[in-house]
């Protein structure tokens, strides 16, 4: 990153990270910004975060933009690729190659979608505390550069602040609190798709702007990303109060 020292901003983000750490938190809302402080970070092109619901079962719950989320539903669909890998095993997977034969060869139908999306190499790193793991964080890039040991080790440290914010130390040994937490979670994520998909569609706009002036009303008046979704997707909101988006390039999405 340019402009500001990548500690000071660092130091930034975790205070930022560590409002959240309240009761009744917006979980959606952290996990988009961990994706996209990912980004910011990180000498990569876009992140997504994935959580495994009270059967064991991956989803996607945050993406720094549209076309991963669509990406990381591929994965999940076919059961391929390092993210879910990542699950299974509880270990890291990074630098994996997605131009090479022969690194792909365990995932193929992920590695040739990940191709077309325009990412020539990609990480996994486990949301993981203790001996439990919740998810996996997924780091994907345009251009062929390896992550630094330093640049893994920060990946991870935002992905430990992740589990930490989900799980929450206190609740790890509550299995039934900690899987209503993660149900909640997921469910909220399936409300706030359908949301953003109304405000595209309603707006002829991309499904990041919509986001983006969603999240941006929400935050504006303290409504929990979750709570003024479901008044939008049940028809409970007028969204002519909201904002309707001009364009936003990649590089402004992510400040």
């Amino acid at each position: 990153m340019t402009g500001m020292p990548r500690e000071r901003r660092l130091a930034e983000i975790f205070v930022e990270v560590a409002d959240f750490l309240v009761e009744d938190f917006d979980v959606i809302d952290l996990l988009h910004r961990l994706s996209e402080r990912c980004v910011e970070l990180l000498d990569v092109s876009a992140a997504g975060i994935l959580l495994a619901d009270a059967h064991g079962q991956l989803r996607i719950i945050a993406a720094s933009d549209e076309r991963t989320r669509l990406l990381e539903l591929f994965a999940l669909q076919h059961h391929q690729g390092p993210c879910v890998e990542c699950y299974r095993t509880g270990a890291a997977r990074t630098n994996i190659e997605l131009t090479r034969p022969e690194p792909a060869d365990g995932r193929p139908h992920f590695a040739a979608r990940a191709r077309e999306t325009g990412y020539v190499s990609t990480h996994a790193l486990p949301l993981r505390l203790r001996s439990r793991v919740i998810g996996a964080l997924n780091l994907f890039q345009t251009a062929p550069h390896r992550l630094g040991d330093d640049d893994i080790a920060l990946a991870q440290a935002l992905a430990d602040v992740a589990t930490i914010a989900i799980l929450q130390q206190r609740t790890l040994e509550q299995s039934q609190v900690v899987n209503s937490q993660l149900e909640t979670a997921l469910t909220s994520r399936v409300l706030v798709e359908q949301a953003k998909g109304v405000l595209a569609e309603r707006w002829s706009t991309s499904v990041d702007d919509a986001f983006a002036a969603f999240r941006s009303y929400a935050r504006a008046r303290h409504l929990r990303l979750s709570d003024l979704a479901t008044r939008i997707v049940s028809g409970d909101f007028d969204t002519s109060d909201i904002p309707v988006p001009a364009p936003v390039s990649p590089e402004d999405r992510r400040r």
